[in-house]
């Protein structure tokens, strides 16, 4: 079966049409133009994770930003929740948890940069999108150019520039870029004017972003003075149904960017006044691509490891050259002093949200455990940072004739190139979808004919063509690349495809190899070496401190100069030195504890009965837990609607978690110390759950 793709019209750049861009105090310019990002004049592809400090503790921010840039991010979002910081009117708090300020010293001292989401309305399922109560039933108009509203956003961007002062990229600091506003669509103005309070504030950054979605012909924005980012969410758990979505379009190779756009029969149609978002002028940029989601009570998706990579991977194939996820690392959400902050219908929201529990099922969790995503993604985040100067100049070219998401019977691919050299990217993946093999594919990317492939069961992958490595051209590969440390080039054999390499040198010798991924797979051509992993090794290859390490079947990260494992006890890695691997143990005591549940009579009223009786009154039972030590951590399992543990005189909420079908894994340290109480409401199945999720009781 022969694939064969549209043939490449190159298309113009544009250059310093965009209202952004600025040097750092070293000099060096960060700046944008109508494809892709760059630094010093250099193209670059970042990945960028989104990680709320205020969701989490301060003692924890150092460890979890490590574990954050070893899973291959270098720029951390994080949202700016007004109401986190002056919940009531004029008494503001920007200490502890909430020191902003301390929270990008970490980010610095970690070599990560910073896009700050200042709002004023932020959304991510806080109360209010994150107004103060107070602004929120002032009478004041909302989220428009109204005087009285913008002289509260004044307020609020001089109290937080006042935070981050000297912390701006032109300073030497971490902060890159500002968000403006969340979801706003409706009015350019607005955004303009924002804009420019913000810089009068004195947030003057090389990125200037807002939200592109939510608008069929895309958000209104002021042309050129804003970079559109959007969103790729696989499920919609903000959504009104209780039944499965139909497929998500963004598995297929789609280059739409605003997903509200996908049901226009013209995509280049325009509002009734003339208004589209001119797409063209701008780089494609993602800042919340689902790798989680954050379960409702009323719809409970599970974002799977495959769900998300083979998600950022098609964006990627499809021209994405700003890797952005929501969330990256899960959080707690805080409780006020007078109410609680998560989303819910009580205050106008579609959605009951969990009280404290923001975790997100998604890279890191919420107590910083790794999930399948973790490892998955880190694959084409080490690409993006070895090879996005060679990529993101790159256009997609689509596959002809185009495979849409509705179509299980071919192979979905693309291109990206530059006419010469480039790369194939293949995607045999759908979410609750399973898709007919494909037998003996050839893939054609220009004068390159790939040797045959079975492309079978769920995989994503991309390969290579005319790839120059050091002094050699690689013709073309049934691996993916992964990354590169000196003359050593690392590539990840895809399942079910056997590894085979077509090197030519500059003396016309030519080497066409099978290679037997794995530890002794290294061989060398010219002057490189190539390595290839297994798939289950690759999730685990990080580059720590400047050197690629492996971890064996383990996370790796690196925090404060010592190589750490985010698996609890002993751990080991490798090293490749010498041409071979060479390992590393490292022994860490642990003791995992254990947990007991019993049955018990309530001991006293729940602090938030709300919460146990979203959608009507429900029976509740209630246990006695008790765990045998602190460390690691210990899974409640069992069926129930809504679950929350409390401290031994019930004085504090401590956790509290939505069923979806899979345990509920709690940190034994939060349970330490004496006995704890958790109540059970009763399951009515009046949710969306995953097909196939069921309890397993603990």
């Amino acid at each position: 079966m022969d694939i064969t793709f549209a043939p490449y019209r190159p298309q113009p750049i544009l250059h310093g049409h965009l209202a952004m861009g600025g040097a750092g105090a070293d000099g060096e310019r960060l700046e944008a133009n109508s494809r892709y990002l760059t630094r010093g004049g250099k193209p670059f592809i970042p990945v960028m994770g989104e990680y709320h400090f205020s969701r989490d503790s301060r003692q924890n921010w150092r460890r979890e930003l490590a574990k954050i840039k070893a899973g291959g991010v270098s720029v951390v979002a994080t949202y700016m929740f007004w109401l986190y910081h002056e919940e009531i009117e004029g008494q503001w708090d920007f200490s502890g948890d909430l020191d902003v300020r301390a929270f990008l010293a970490e980010c610095a001292a970690q070599g990560l940069e910073v896009l700050l989401r200042i709002g004023p309305w932020a959304h991510g399922e806080c109360r209010n999108g994150g107004f103060p109560d107070w602004l929120q039933n002032s009478g004041i108009p909302l989220r428009c150019n109204d005087a009285r509203y913008m002289a509260k956003a004044r307020d609020w961007y001089e109290h937080l520039y006042a935070q981050v002062q000297g912390m701006l990229y032109k300073d030497g600091g971490p902060i890159i870029g500002v968000q403006i506003e969340n979801e706003y669509t409706w009015d350019a103005g607005h955004i303009l004017a924002l804009k420019q309070l913000a810089r009068e504030v004195g947030f003057d950054v090389p990125l200037y972003t807002a939200t592109g979605w939510n608008n069929q012909y895309g958000a209104r924005m002021p042309v050129d003075e804003v970079l559109p980012v959007f969103s790729a969410y696989v499920d919609h758990p903000w959504d009104d149904t209780l039944e499965e979505l139909p497929p998500a379009y963004h598995y297929a190779f789609s280059t739409l960017r605003n997903e509200t756009a996908q049901w226009l029969t013209d995509p280049m149609a325009c509002d009734t006044d003339g208004w589209r978002l001119p797409y063209e002028r701008y780089p494609f940029a993602i800042c919340e691509m689902g790798c989680g989601l954050q379960p409702t009570h009323h719809r409970r998706p599970i974002v799977s490891g495959m769900d998300a990579y083979a998600l950022s991977l098609v964006k990627l194939g499809c021209g994405n050259n700003l890797i952005g996820y929501y969330m990256y690392h899960g959080g707690t959400n805080r409780i006020g002093q007078l109410s609680t902050f998560q989303e819910s219908k009580a205050t106008g929201y579609p959605n009951d949200l969990p009280i404290l529990n923001y975790d997100f099922g998604t890279c890191l969790g919420q107590y910083g455990d790794a999930r399948a995503q973790y490892g998955l993604l880190n694959m084409l985040h080490l690409f993006a940072q070895d090879f996005g100067a060679l990529l993101a100049p790159m256009e997609h070219v689509p596959a002809e004739p185009f495979v849409p998401v509705g179509d299980t019977q071919h192979l979905r691919c693309c291109l990206r190139t530059d006419g010469h050299s480039g790369f194939v990217f293949v995607n045999h993946y759908q979410r609750h979808t399973a898709l007919a093999d494909v037998r003996g594919a050839v893939l054609h990317a220009g004068d390159v004919a790939f040797p045959p492939v079975d492309v079978c069961g769920p995989v994503s992958f991309f390969f290579p063509f005319r790839l120059a490595l050091g002094g050699a051209e690689l013709r073309w590969a049934t691996a993916q690349p992964l990354c590169r440390a000196g003359d050593t080039f690392y590539f990840a054999a895809v399942e079910g495809i056997p590894a085979r390499y077509r090197l030519c040198g500059a003396d016309g010798e030519t080497l066409e190899k099978e290679a037997a991924p794995g530890l002794e797979s290294a061989f060398c051509f010219a002057d490189v070496r190539i390595v290839t992993l297994t798939p289950a090794q690759a999730r685990y290859l990080r580059r720590l401190g400047g050197e690629v390490l492996l971890g064996d079947g383990c996370d790796l990260y690196l925090d404060e100069g010592r190589i750490q494992a985010i698996e609890d006890g002993n751990f080991a890695y490798y090293r490749f030195a010498g041409g071979r691997f060479v390992r590393t143990e490292v022994r860490r005591p642990f003791v995992p504890a254990s947990l007991t549940l019993a049955p018990a009579e309530p001991p006293f009223a729940p602090l938030y009965p709300e919460e146990l009786h979203y959608g009507g009154p429900r029976r509740c039972r209630w246990y006695r837990l008790e765990v045998s030590g602190a460390q690691g951590f210990v899974e409640i399992g069992g069926e129930y609607d809504t679950a929350q543990i409390y401290n031994a005189d019930g004085t504090a909420m401590l956790a509290d978690c939505f069923w979806t079908g899979q345990p509920w894994r709690v940190p034994a340290a939060l349970l330490a110390g004496g006995p704890c109480w958790l109540v059970e409401s009763e399951q009515r199945g009046d949710f969306y759950r995953e097909p196939g999720s069921s309890g397993r009781k603990g």
